[in-house]
């Protein structure tokens, strides 16, 4: 991973966990429910936008470099495995 992908996806990580730390601290609170449910809801998205940024760097490193490698079965590999982490994740 490209060092300011990987410092990118650590700052953005460290966000999430304090928005965590925050919605744990909204249910000892007894706050209102669909204040702890918008609060959820930011931290998936933020979650997806962590993903996407992997996924596109393992787009253009790993699965490049296969092509580029021209050997059939590690290009065809590293398709079926880029296809079945978008199918999870469109879950």
């Amino acid at each position: 991973m490209k060092s300011d992908i990987k410092a990118s996806c650590q700052k953005r990580l460290g966000r999430i966990e304090g928005q965590v730390r925050g919605i744990s601290k909204m249910l000892d609170e007894d706050r209102y429910c669909i204040d702890i449910v918008t609060q959820i809801s930011a931290v998936r998205a933020a979650l997806r936008r962590v993903e996407e940024e992997v996924l596109k760097d393992h787009v253009a490193h790993c699965v490049e470099h296969a092509i580029a490698s021209g050997d059939k079965s590690d290009q065809r590999q590293k398709i079926a495995e880029l296809m079945e982490v978008i199918q999870r994740s469109s879950r």
